[in-house]
């Protein structure tokens, strides 16, 4: 098993009792929630409030064997993968398989423009969260003893680019951040001069939920202060500023501060795996499966969640990159890997279930679809309270997640605003670039 990231986790979880001994190998030693990463980085939340050990998590497990190393390589002919240990420059070990499970997630994609990662992180991971974290709060510091009009507008005004979820979560928090959070902590400069813009490409923001919840979406950051441009796409980003056009104008706005939402691709182990089958990937680099989950011609080897390219035979589209997809995916995997182990009969093609969808864009903001229903304000506000603290791992996490939301709510304060890592000259000057990029897994 490759992967201890939602598909990850659920196919060993799934196997619990079945037989199988498994080898779970990840390059980090934490399962991490990362659909609350944003709360990471805009304060809300703590990164050991969203991440648990995987020994910890699988410790009652005698039937699982944790392995903390990079995968960089697959012989699918002798059925092995080659795993560089924690902590080794060289020296790869082989791990031997019967069936190979993986799920090694997505990582940022700048559309070939990977010179833009220093100056538009994306979040991906605890330390883009932090790093992101370091830059909000910093920009307030630095509008506070700034001068200049203009210095202190650039310093003051925040560019989040693409209006999925994670966009529009993350938008909806910073502008809270000036809102609520910081409107008395400053003398010199009043956060509410805050500027934060949501810039996407197509006609509306949250494509994947109704067009009507997306109107409402929109109209609640409106209400925050956050302006939404639609059909507008990134031509450049520059130290301190970036271009933004539709049809053929282009506007350059000075920020200090631009988050990366707008696109992933998947993990370099698709492609690693796809050359070793000799199957094709997407242009998003993720690996075509098969109706079962499997890769054509190899039956044993599976591939799943972000990596992996599923087209639904009821809809005929792809389906989305999702945790309740991979975790789906997972469990469906883990029940074909008990049919071989018992000599049953395999479970067939893979059907995803969608359970409904939820966005959150604020305090009492959110919007969802379960089933038929469609909610917004409140109702999809509490729907998505307690889906998430439902599916957080661990009793521990999810109290302490509970309580520290339920403070911020009455408080209005948020208790992570530490600005951690050195801040570099070089740093100042563009930005600060951090080109780091860690696929979750």
């Amino acid at each position: 098993m490759i992967g201890g990231g939602f598909a990850g986790l659920a196919t060993v979880r799934a196997l619990k009792g079945s037989g199988a001994q498994i080898v779970l190998i990840d390059r980090r030693n934490f399962h991490l929630f990362q659909p609350l990463l944003y709360q990471v980085a805009t304060s809300g939340l703590s990164p050991g409030e969203i991440a648990t050990p995987l020994r910890s998590i699988l410790k009652r497990r005698d039937d699982v064997d944790v392995m903390l190393g990079e995968v960089v390589g697959f012989d699918v002919g002798r059925r092995c993968v080659r795993v560089l240990p924690m902590g080794q420059a060289s020296g790869s070990l082989e791990v031997a398989y019967d069936t190979l499970v993986v799920a090694a997630g997505a990582r940022h994609s700048y559309f070939g423009n990977d010179h833009w990662r220093p100056l538009a992180p994306g979040l991906k991971s605890v330390e883009d969260a932090l790093e992101l974290r370091r830059r909000i709060l910093s920009a307030f510091e630095a509008a506070e003893i700034e001068r200049d009009s203009a210095a202190r507008r650039a310093w003051l005004t925040f560019v989040v680019v693409g209006g999925g979820p994670t966009g529009v979560e993350m938008a909806g928090q910073i502008a809270e951040i000036a809102r609520d959070t910081m409107r008395r902590d400053f003398r010199q400069m009043d956060p509410k001069e805050t500027r934060v813009l949501l810039v996407e490409g197509a006609e509306r923001i949250l494509l994947s939920f109704d067009p009507r919840l997306s109107a409402k979406a929109a109209r609640s950051l409106a209400s925050l202060g956050v302006t939404v441009r639609t059909g507008f796409l990134v031509s450049d980003i520059l130290p301190g500023r970036i271009l933004v056009g539709a049809d053929d104008e282009t506007e350059a706005i000075d920020a200090r501060t631009i988050v990366w939402a707008a696109g992933v691709a998947a993990s370099k182990l698709a492609g690693a795996l796809a050359e070793a089958t000799a199957v094709a990937i997407d242009r998003g680099g993720r690996i075509s499966v098969q109706d079962d989950l499997t890769i054509e011609g190899h039956p044993e080897i599976f591939a799943l969640g972000d990596m992996a390219v599923f087209v639904d035979v009821r809809s005929g589209r792809p389906l989305p990159g999702v945790a309740p997809v991979a975790m789906q995916q997972g469990r469906h995997a883990a029940k074909a890997v008990r049919a071989r182990v018992s000599g049953g009969a395999p479970p067939g093609e893979f059907r995803y279930v969608n359970k409904g969808n939820l966005a959150t864009i604020g305090r009492l903001r959110a919007i969802g679809e379960i089933g038929p229903l469609r909610l917004s304000g409140i109702p999809a506000w509490l729907a998505w309270l307690g889906l998430h603290i439902t599916y957080l791992i661990g009793v521990q996490n999810r109290l302490l997640v509970l309580i520290r939301w339920t403070s911020s709510f009455i408080t209005r304060n948020r208790g992570a605003r530490l600005i951690t890592g050195e801040v570099r000259p070089a740093e100042r000057d563009a930005d600060g670039p951090n080109d780091h990029v860690t696929a979750n897994r």
